[in-house]
């Protein structure tokens, strides 16, 4: 028997702007090694960034608002762990979006600074990306992929959905956590072919999970 059509369709519309405004998030200018000479002529970029990363906070957090009531009926303390990370990791978007503007701030800096100013601003430049990196690819994915990785044990042992697809879910929880974690150590970089390799899984179930939101919902099993 299919239950709560409607919410489930809007949480999963809501994981699909999510993803849209985490693809429109990304600011090429902010990567590049030349990034404080760049952002200026970029400004537009970065702006459209910062907000394209603050319609994720709602998109996120509404998207466990809408489940939590199904998924507590199944399991209320690994339920409210699910909303309580996703919370978190709307905290560390928040301070995605703050850092982003930052760029713009010591960019117009560097262009007024003398030779003697320059590289400590240039070094400036240097720890604000590496933060950002810290909070968007490693504290927020893993904030996030904690949250979900008790969402899909809940799912996984109810049979709401397929358990293909939980079981989908989690693996690729592992290896998205696992990307974060070798960010972290510095063993890789970001937007390098291992690490979107390794995220990659679970972008897709996301939108596989999604789609399966719209079009089905959650199935409960008559006692």
């Amino acid at each position: 028997m299919h239950t709560n059509r409607r919410a489930t369709a809007i949480a999963g519309t809501l994981v699909i702007l999510g993803m849209i405004a985490g693809a429109l998030s990304v600011v090429p200018a902010v990567d590049e090694p030349r990034r404080l000479a760049l952002v200026s002529a970029h400004e537009g970029q970065v702006l459209l960034g910062a907000v394209a990363q603050s319609i994720m906070i709602p998109a996120y957090v509404g998207f466990a608002l809408l489940l939590y009531p199904m998924v507590r009926a199944q399991n209320e303390a690994l339920s409210l762990g699910f909303l309580g990370f996703r919370l978190i990791a709307a905290t560390f978007h928040f301070v995605g979006v703050i850092i982003l503007p930052l760029f713009l701030v010591l960019g117009q800096e560097l262009t007024q600074a003398d030779a003697a100013a320059a590289p400590g601003i240039k070094a400036a430049g240097e720890l604000l990306r590496t933060a950002r990196d810290l909070v968007n690819h490693v504290a927020l994915i893993i904030s996030l992929s904690l949250g979900d990785l008790l969402l899909f044990r809940i799912l996984w042992r109810s049979r709401s959905i397929p358990r293909w697809l939980s079981g989908w879910g989690l693996l690729a929880i592992a290896a998205a956590v696992s990307a974060s974690l070798l960010v972290l150590l510095r063993v890789i970089d970001v937007v390098t072919p291992l690490y979107l390799a390794m995220n990659a899984p679970l972008a897709l179930q996301s939108f596989v999970f999604a789609v399966w939101l719209m079009t089905r919902g959650f199935v409960t099993k008559n006692p």
